[in-house]
């Protein structure tokens, strides 16, 4: 599903991001990003998204090497990664009911699609009855809602989620956090990039940790205090 063999990203100031990184994620998996500030988590999700080419090592997903991918290929790679932003980047200007469908816009599904698979998915993440509402309106918990939503649309193969719960109090992200296995526990793969300790500790997911561009750890079950 997905896979690093060897990658390493270096910028031009001469800092490794990445450092000869290897891991394979299989179809189906929840599998947790760890590591503190610095330690090279999002360059890793700008890698996965096609924002950034590796200096060195390959990327292939689902089958797909990013090595061989033409340009014109990119926006239908992005289409099988939906992607979970911390601070929700959500349209501020259109109702619920419009940001998701926003999404089915852009690969131009028939307003009919529209109107019956938006109110499905807003059901599916709790948010049906504010679908008139717009994000200023909505707690930080049900923003983040609005975006999962967002990128579960076009049921997506993978779920890449940076930060997730960074801007949002336990209660919200502990909600947030079960919708995602919910997600999961129907056949999508999960990715979640986060330093929230306690999270990591109660879900007992798989957790690779990252420490200055390289994996130092890569355990089946974390439910651990990884140190950083």
């Amino acid at each position: 599903m997905i896979v690093l063999d060897h990658v390493t990203m270096q910028y031009p100031t001469g800092k490794k991001a990445l450092d000869d990184v290897t891991f394979h994620i299989n179809k189906g998996e929840f599998v947790f990003i760890v590591g503190s500030s610095g330690s090279g988590k999002t360059t890793l999700i700008k890698l996965l998204l096609k924002e950034l080419t590796p200096t060195k090592g390959e990327i292939t997903v689902e089958g797909k090497r990013y090595s061989r991918l033409k340009r014109k290929e990119i926006p239908m790679l992005r289409r099988k990664l939906g992607v979970v932003f911390q601070d929700f980047r959500l349209l501020k200007d259109r109702t619920v009911f419009e940001n998701v469908a926003f999404a089915q816009q852009v690969i131009e599904k028939s307003m009919k699609e529209i109107r019956r698979e938006v109110p499905a998915m807003l059901t599916m993440v709790g948010l049906a009855d504010q679908y008139k509402q717009y994000p200023r309106e909505l707690s930080g918990g049900e923003q983040q809602r609005v975006a999962i939503a967002r990128a579960m649309i076009n049921r997506p193969d993978i779920i890449l989620a940076d930060e997730p719960t960074g801007d949002l109090d336990p209660k919200n992200s502990e909600e947030i956090m079960t919708l995602l296995d919910e997600i999961n526990k129907k056949g999508t793969t999960v990715v979640v990039v986060t330093h929230n300790r306690e999270i990591v500790d109660e879900m007992k997911k798989r957790v690779i940790r990252l420490k200055k561009g390289k994996i130092i750890s890569d355990v089946e079950e974390g439910g651990y205090r990884y140190e950083d």
